[in-house]
């Protein structure tokens, strides 16, 4: 039975839309993404539909409200957890905010990097797959499936609607 772990990603944008806020995971030894550069977002709660999770995932992380969000794609991630656990995510792009975002939280530093350069950071080899598509001017929405052996991706296939 397919039982994935459902969560939202989000990409907040600067008001000039070039760059994004990005967490750098470098605060706890036994994070799985410890030294990856990575959106913000989690797990959904089960009283919630995924707006609101993402709404409350970006408060919690950046002590910001989301006032503008567009849902850029979906991924389905097989094998990706720490003990293999299936993930699927809801990937959006935060086109305006309020609010001051924190400059750390509980799993990193928020820095704020420039999209032309952002597949130069330190991040999971798979973001380098789908990030293109969260910041291009596509209005489709992207839909993949990302399986991962052994904290890599084995394959990735997409399509857009």
């Amino acid at each position: 039975m397919y039982t994935p772990i459902v969560a939202t990603l989000g990409y907040i944008m600067s008001p000039d839309r070039k760059q994004t806020l990005l967490v750098h995971r470098n605060k706890r030894l036994e994070d799985q993404h410890l030294g990856k550069y990575n959106g913000l977002g989690g797990k959904m709660l089960p009283e919630e539909d995924i707006y609101q999770c993402l709404v409350r995932e970006i408060r919690e992380e950046a002590n910001i409200s989301c006032d503008q969000a567009v849902l850029r794609g979906t991924i389905n991630w097989t094998g990706f957890g720490p003990q293999g656990e299936n993930w699927f995510g809801f990937i959006f792009r935060i086109d305006r905010f309020s609010g001051t975002p924190m400059m750390s939280n509980d799993e990193g530093d928020l820095v704020w990097v420039d999209v032309e350069k952002i597949l130069e950071l330190p991040m999971w080899e798979g973001d380098r797959f789908f990030l293109p598509m969260v910041f291009d001017s596509d209005p489709r929405v992207f839909h993949g499936f990302m399986p991962y052996n052994n904290a890599r991706p084995i394959d990735w296939s997409y399509c857009r609607i």
